[in-house]
């Protein structure tokens, strides 16, 4: 039976790959919200992401049995199922809703607070403490989120209102990603990243289809050469390829550093999406992208500082 310890121990360092894994998932999932964007123009959200993880699962399988390698034993596939469900059914699926009512580049500002979820759910997992520096950084970052609301909160009519609901939703995807990634490090065993996440993305897409289904999604179902694109480029990059690097990560770097994706995928993703997708940019999406990554900086020397007393 896999450990239930948070990580490999601390005389272990981690392998080079594990880092390479992190700068892949740093790089690829910032493009992938501009990809949402593109896939919803036709797939309902539900169906994106429930066809995107089941096709990716099922290759995942392929590839795990063509490796020789085995997937995890039936006694584990509860806990893995429920990874998926919470990583990917409510973590990458409220993005999506979301994305239905923000720009792309705001919905990776807004999941940019998932460190303060992870670090929170740590804690109470038994992991890092909190300190009142961390603490400080969650209400610096939350301002963040205030300041990127804050208009639509008194002037923006129905559009201000389903904005408002994007950013809360994408704060509802954080607490999912979160828990998902608290249970994955401790218990998805050391060595299966690649058979675990098959299951997770297998288990993840099959409920998410069911919620599409339920939610008559299949009437409202076409495609255009602009969606199927985006949808291959999340299945084989955002998928095979990302998703199983950040399992991956999860098993060889602390969850705290991990984390640090989020540092970056919303500059890539503000970039791309004014870029490619005229997206609106204004000073307040800067304020409050400096504000979100101005709390975790603050959380992550708390953090540091936390383990640091804990190993005296």
């Amino acid at each position: 039976m896999a450990s239930l310890s948070s990580g490999p121990a601390a005389s272990n360092p981690a392998p080079t790959s594990a880092y390479a894994a992190w700068i892949a998932i740093c790089v690829i999932w910032g493009t992938t919200y501009l990809a949402i964007r593109f896939a919803l123009e036709t797939i309902p959200p539900g169906l994106l992401g429930g066809i995107r993880f089941t096709v990716a699962g099922l290759a995942l399988c392929a590839v795990v049995r063509l490796r020789g390698l085995r997937l995890p034993p039936r006694a584990e596939w509860p806990i893995q199922a429920l990874i998926g469900v919470l990583m990917l059914g409510i973590g990458n699926g409220f993005v999506v809703v979301a994305e239905q009512w923000i720009p792309s580049g705001i919905a990776a500002v807004g999941v940019a607070s998932a460190p303060f979820w992870m670090t929170g759910i740590e804690a109470l997992a038994g992991g890092e403490r909190l300190t009142a520096l961390t603490l400080g950084g969650f209400v610096i970052g939350f301002g963040g989120i205030v300041v990127l609301i804050w208009p639509d909160l008194f002037h923006g009519g129905n559009s201000g209102l389903t904005f408002i609901l994007g950013i809360v939703f994408a704060q509802i995807a954080c607490f999912g990603w979160s828990i998902g990634s608290s249970l994955s490090k401790r218990r998805t065993p050391h060595g299966s990243a690649l058979a675990a996440s098959a299951v997770q993305q297998i288990c993840g897409g099959v409920v998410t289809l069911a919620v599409g289904t339920a939610a008559g999604e299949w009437h409202a179902l076409s495609f255009s050469g602009r969606s199927i694109a985006a949808e291959v480029y999340l299945i084989v990059f955002g998928s095979l390829g990302a998703y199983s690097a950040y399992v991956y990560a999860l098993q060889h770097l602390p969850v705290a550093t991990v984390s640090l994706y989020a540092y970056i995928n919303p500059i890539i993703a503000v970039i791309l999406g004014t870029v490619i997708a005229n997206e609106p940019f204004s000073p307040r999406v800067v304020v409050a992208a400096a504000l979100v990554l101005a709390g975790i900086a603050v959380v992550r020397v708390g953090t540091r500082g936390s383990a640091t007393r804990s190993s005296k």
